[in-house]
């Protein structure tokens, strides 16, 4: 009885692990971010915004600096991008429920797309 309670348990968990493991984001990461960058991806691989695609982290030139995207994905309407320099210091959002376009006065339409450095 008890090595079967002892069976029946490491079954359960072995089980419980496949069925953690289909469920874990995937991670894309195309290229050497900064540390801080690579700590937001980090968060967000784990489970960041909760949706399930469309999050990422983009690349762009911007203002002559390099910044990066903060894309929360498609799990809400009115979900604001953000946007944050090299050093992770928060430039400001677009989109959202005020539809903002612009950084620091200027329309981030003029930014230039350098890559994708993360995605799930």
């Amino acid at each position: 009885m008890k090595n079967s309670l002892v069976l029946s348990s490491f079954c359960l968990v072995l089980l419980a692990g496949f069925t953690g493991s289909c469920s874990r984001k995937v991670m894309k990461q195309n290229n050497a971010a900064p540390d801080c960058i690579n700590s937001k991806i980090a968060e967000l691989s784990k489970g960041g915004w909760g949706c399930e695609t469309g999050e990422s982290i983009k690349q762009y030139t911007f203002q002559n600096k390099t910044v990066y995207v903060l894309e929360p994905g498609t799990c809400g309407n009115d979900m604001a991008v953000y946007v944050l320099d090299a050093n992770c210091k928060d430039m400001g959002f677009l989109g959202g429920i005020m539809g903002n376009t612009k950084i620091n006065g200027e329309e981030f339409a003029n930014a230039v797309y350098v890559k994708t450095v993360w995605s799930n």
